[in-house]
């Protein structure tokens, strides 16, 4: 599997057969300026909530790409009547893809569209391929429910966490979430790309050393093989 860092909270990951999207914020995101949406390959796009720094591209991606929209019913539904495909998902569910099984996993935060609209529960996923899992949290606070994923579903390979804190967690409580969690490699995002959740990278990786776990803080267009 190949996660590539497209900026803010967007992600390209690569499995066997398919390409995911998660969260498309490109176009409006100074810092991913090398990023162009329109050589990007799809064949899902996962949604985390409804906020625009999380949903700016889909429309143009899935329009070009075909991509399947993967979110909560309410954004689905959204992107269905822009005559998007999409398949609807809510928390503790699960389904089985061709690329393989997507968990919706809950998240704390708040989920409008740009127009002010309700953008239904925000939440996170945990994707299982034949050989791979990893948890992509969204946007989130800390949480107890984050315990439940290794007991439930199992080992995690990667979590991949909000770390530039004011809007989600920060730094100190993405550590206490990879503890609950039980998983040693985190990914870092949802951080720098604007004022309020500029972080000090030194600090984090200081910080996540001292707590024997792995951080990873990929350039925008870097990529993490797992």
């Amino acid at each position: 599997m190949k996660i590539s860092y497209l900026g803010h909270a967007s992600l390209s990951i690569e499995t066997k057969d398919k390409t995911l999207i998660v969260d498309p914020f490109i176009t409006a995101n100074e810092l991913a300026s090398t990023i162009d949406i329109n050589k990007l390959q799809a064949d899902y796009i996962l949604i985390t909530h409804a906020h625009q720094d999380h949903i700016l591209d889909v429309e143009a991606i899935a329009k070009r790409t075909g991509a399947k929209i993967i979110s909560n019913y309410e954004i689905v539904t959204y992107f269905e009547h822009k005559g998007i495909e999409g398949h609807p998902m809510n928390h503790g569910g699960k389904w089985n893809f061709d690329f393989g099984t997507v968990h919706y996993t809950n998240a704390i935060h708040s989920s409008s569209f740009p127009d002010g609209s309700y953008g239904g529960q925000p939440g996170g996923f945990v994707i299982e391929t034949g050989h791979h899992r990893i948890y992509i949290a969204g946007d989130t606070s800390l949480t107890y429910d984050m315990k439940l994923i290794p007991d439930v579903i199992g080992d995690l390979d990667l979590a991949v966490l909000p770390i530039g804190d004011n809007f989600t967690m920060g730094i100190d409580e993405a550590i206490k979430a990879s503890k609950f969690l039980n998983c040693n490699k985190v990914l870092g995002y949802h951080f720098d790309t604007f004022g309020y959740i500029k972080i000090n990278h030194k600090e984090a990786f200081e910080k996540f050393a001292k707590s024997k776990k792995e951080l990873y803080l990929l350039p925008i267009g870097g990529n993490l093989k797992i």
